[in-house]
């Protein structure tokens, strides 16, 4: 028998997370997230995102063993902006059994049905820079610090149980020699001129801290077309702000300013934390943190974040610009390969600034639809 229970004290949280390491602890492609961030991420007196959304967690047992488990959400902003009655699911976790998904299922049904919500959708986050989909390719692939990894089975689950595919996502990977450096440097010399703009480097996180909050302005600017994105709150960028600035290499930050210094481009690559977080094994301490600073300063492979235009210079060859200062820049610290998170199949622009660089799907996954 299979009982579902909220999990809602500090101690099932942490049983929420810690049921990951479990059904993954002999899977040599699962990234382990930090326990204490993922506790923090689901405690509303912490992330701003329980601001706008309402969030519940449950665990499935049989025989008082952890068996399955997910996270039900309904984001208020995107219901109310977008006229999305949508009830989300995320962080789902289940053994190969379809009972189990089921049972969590209907919690996630229950809850929407409870707000007169429409339709489900998941697995994604509270938002657009949660993780988000199912894998559904590449299950013999190493994750990234910031995708989700799953077994095979979840998508059968899923689609025998009445879910459809909602988005389609792709991951990429090009290896740094393969850069034809040559298609973008002319490019960039032209498009400086013609736009009078100026990239931005940086040689410390205090450097670059006075831009976030702009950079985040744009990234909402950049993306707000996109059917399923809600903008990044002002009570958020202070917490990515402080949560994760401090995370990246400021040399893989880069800007693109106007004559009137105004912000119009940035791009932020991530050193890949995949072998420090396997080593840290959930725990900053004792020695975690010293494979993440490790992996900060050496990494030599790297994580293509994230990356946004200004609407009023898009499709002008502005990326030309980014891509010659990164080259600049892996070039120095001999990186290896360069990965890119998911992106939406149907991007086609997204997908366009990456066509010199021969790059190769190396990972599909995408997001379920069902209809309550």
């Amino acid at each position: 028998m299979i009982t579902v229970k909220e999990a809602k004290t500090k101690k099932e949280i942490k049983q929420f997370i810690k049921f990951s390491f479990e059904l993954y602890k002999d899977c040599p492609y699962w990234i382990p997230p930090i326990i204490s961030d993922e506790m923090e991420n689901f405690d509303a007196t912490k992330n701003p995102a329980f601001a706008h959304a309402d969030a519940k967690f449950y665990l499935a047992y049989r025989n008082n063993k952890i068996v399955g488990k997910t996270a039900v959400i309904i984001n208020w902003q995107e219901v109310e902006m977008q006229q999305k009655k949508k009830v989300r699911f995320g962080w789902f976790d289940v053994i190969d059994d379809i009972e189990v998904t089921k049972a969590l299922l209907e919690k996630v049904y229950e809850f929407g049905k409870a707000n007169n919500m429409e339709y489900v959708e998941g697995p994604i986050g509270f938002s657009n820079l949660d993780k988000v989909g199912v894998l559904t390719d590449g299950f013999d692939k190493m994750g990234t610090a910031i995708t989700w990894y799953n077994y095979s089975y979840y998508s059968e689950h899923l689609e025998k149980l009445g879910f459809v595919k909602e988005k389609e996502y792709l991951e990429s990977i090009f290896s740094f020699d393969n850069v034809n450096v040559e298609s973008f440097k002319k490019a960039a010399r032209l498009i400086k001129k013609r736009y009078e703009l100026t990239p931005l480097n940086f040689k410390s996180t205090n450097e670059v801290m006075p831009y976030v909050d702009k950079m985040f302005d744009l990234f909402n600017a950049s993306y707000d077309k996109l059917s399923s994105f809600v903008a990044v709150s002002e009570v958020q960028k202070e917490y990515f702000k402080k949560k994760y600035v401090g995370l990246i290499n400021p040399e893989y930050i880069k800007f693109v300013q106007d004559k009137n210094k105004k912000l119009v481009a940035f791009s932020i690559v991530m050193p890949s934390f995949a072998e420090a977080l396997k080593k840290a094994n959930g725990k900053l301490f004792p020695f975690g943190f010293l494979h993440l600073l490790k992996a900060k300063k050496n990494s030599k492979d790297v994580v293509f974040y994230l990356i946004g235009i200004d609407p009023e210079y898009q499709n002008k060859g502005v990326t030309a610009i980014i891509f010659e200062e990164y080259h600049k820049i892996f070039l120095k610290n001999k990186i290896r390969n360069c990965i890119r998170t998911p992106e939406l199949e149907d991007n086609y622009a997204m997908q366009n600034l990456w066509k010199n660089f021969s790059p190769e799907v190396h990972k599909r996954r995408r997001t379920y639809r069902k209809d309550l």
